[in-house]
């Protein structure tokens, strides 16, 4: 299968996922568990492009950075095609959903149509810095709960899609998100991510139906520790960093 054929058929994918159910998913949890979007092949072109470090801007040691312990890579802005193609094929459904979650907690819905209008409004804002990440963590790597907001322009919603077998070529690694409840404990969540599948989840945090009306509920993700082997995983995230 050519590369324009499998991202044509990922595009197809995304669209026939039942975004309802997606929705609901994501304001009952935070995260939610799409469809396969690549096959396993296609899931290790996407991998091996981490070897290939001209395509990318820079890399991110975690333990240096007290992240937790394994790497990561950000793309230049000339993203590889279906990477690019994965991207742009999510924004509107992801827009409907980003503008919903503004509307209950009263917040302003500044993103427009177009994810090229939006990420240009990110640029004439300071935030010109490719954000898309390809992750690779080895046995007893982990990623420390964060949220990755990169300045003042924010999309909502994140996208991180598996790209290694869960149970044949790593154990462990199990995505974590954690709610911060006021005055009360925090609930956390796991989430295997299967090969080709992609998980939606939030940035920052999610509308919570209170007494009250709607408030935010803050979240935080991060990964458990890898057991065993190596794992992969592309991050598609909807706005630059500065």
């Amino acid at each position: 299968m050519t590369t324009k054929n499998a991202t044509a058929q990922a595009e197809r994918r995304i669209a026939a996922a039942d975004w309802d159910a997606l929705a609901g998913e994501l304001d009952a949890y935070g995260g939610a568990l799409t469809p396969q979007l690549l096959t396993p092949a296609q899931c290790a072109d996407i991998a091996a492009l981490y070897e290939k470090e001209e395509l990318f801007r820079t890399t991110i040691d975690m333990a240096r950075y007290r992240f937790g312990s394994g790497q990561y890579r950000y793309f230049h802005h000339e993203l590889p095609e279906p990477v690019a193609a994965l991207r742009a094929a999510f924004y509107p459904h992801l827009l409907t959903i980003a503008r919903d979650w503004a509307a209950r907690l009263g917040r302003p819905a500044p993103w427009p149509d177009t994810l090229e209008e939006w990420l240009d409004r990110c640029h004439e804002a300071g935030q010109d810095r490719s954000a898309q990440i390809l992750l690779r963590y080895e046995a007893g790597d982990w990623n420390a709960l964060h949220r990755d907001v990169f300045g003042d322009m924010l999309f909502p919603l994140q996208v991180v899609i598996g790209l290694d077998e869960h149970g044949t070529d790593y154990t462990g690694g199990e995505f974590l998100l954690v709610e911060q409840r006021p005055r009360a404990q925090s609930r956390g969540t796991t989430q295997v991510l299967q090969q080709g599948h992609g998980l939606i989840f939030t940035t920052r945090d999610r509308p919570v139906a209170t007494k009250r009306g709607w408030s935010a509920g803050a979240m935080r993700h991060g990964v458990s520790t890898v057991r065993s082997g190596r794992r992969h995983a592309l991050g598609l995230v909807f706005h630059d960093a500065a």
